[in-house]
């Protein structure tokens, strides 16, 4: 059996799990992962393991919270006036809304908490301070042309 390289398209299941052992994201109500190794689709980490892995083999992955989604920033979290939002839908907790950072560049912020005249929403990624671990299982390797 043969194992990966750059280029190559793996199908991947994972089971992605907090530092504290809570599981927070599958692929098993989504199926399978397809990855193109060496074009960024994934962490770095797990491109790496995966190029020393055969077809059947699993493995667990740890990536610590500065190589994942980085630490929290307090910075992120902000109140925005109930005025600036569309009124239709009314806002939830959890609801994304799209915004621009000071720079420009569009950003995702999530609302934490509704009030009677402003939004708390938070703009880091919501496994941001999270150390992270992936159990993989490596599917299927589709070699490139």
């Amino acid at each position: 059996m043969t194992t990966p390289t750059n280029g190559d398209t793996v199908t991947i299941d994972y089971v992605l799990k907090r530092g504290d052992g809570e599981q927070v994201g599958t692929t098993a109500q989504s199926g399978p992962q397809d990855v193109q190794l060496g074009a960024g689709q994934i962490f770095p980490q797990i491109e790496a393991a995966l190029t020393d892995m055969k077809v059947g083999d699993e493995q667990s992955v740890s990536i610590p919270c500065d190589s994942a989604f980085g630490q929290r920033q307090d910075a992120l979290v902000v109140d925005i006036p109930r005025e600036n939002l569309p009124p239709e839908p009314a806002p939830q907790p959890g609801m994304a809304l799209q915004a621009q950072s000071p720079d420009g560049q569009p950003m995702t912020l999530y609302v934490v908490e509704v009030g009677e005249t402003a939004v708390k929403a938070d703009g880091n990624h919501p496994l941001a301070g999270e150390d992270l671990t992936f159990d993989i299982t490596l599917r299927d390797i589709k070699q490139a042309a």
